[in-house]
């Protein structure tokens, strides 16, 4: 029985990472730009608790209540969910900005699910998640770089 489930994606963004990071903790607009997650209350601090509603592509709509785990601004924001009993089907959700010297950075987005409800859960749920998450990240890009072309000019 297989107990871990990743969903990996990544995107290169052509901007600093300050401005990828100011647009992934700026909750309030989620719903102006994103089209996965759409809703997000709750404050980028460890510890908070956060109100999450996503929208998987052909999916039902989903709310969760994770807890930040990780802030490192400009680098890295983490939270862990749980659908009910903590271990029966956990999702540690991870976003990563990797800067490599030049105008971009990398931006990765994943997914660990854990627990006994992992080998139960469809693979079309995952694939479903994975493609809101591709979705997240093109429109992450276009938000950072249409900001980023219109303070140059």
């Amino acid at each position: 029985m297989k107990l871990m489930k990743t969903i990996e994606t990544e995107i290169l963004i052509e901007s600093g990472p300050e401005q990828v990071w100011a647009r992934l903790i700026d909750f309030e607009r989620y719903s102006e730009w994103n089209p996965f997650i759409r809703h997000i209350v709750g404050e980028p601090e460890p510890g908070s608790r956060l109100t999450i509603r996503i929208h998987p592509p052909e999916g039902k709509v989903m709310t969760f209540q994770p807890r930040v785990r990780v802030v490192h601004p400009g680098k890295e924001l983490r939270w862990l969910g749980h659908f009910g009993i903590r271990g029966l089907f956990d999702g540690e959700h991870i976003f990563r900005i990797e800067t490599n010297g030049d105008a971009h950075v990398r931006f990765l987005h994943s997914e660990h699910f854990r627990g006994v409800l992992v080998s139960l859960i469809p693979n079309s749920l995952f694939e479903k998640t994975r493609r809101g998450f591709e979705q997240m990240n093109q429109a992450l890009k276009r938000e950072v770089e249409i900001a980023s072309l219109a303070r140059r000019t």
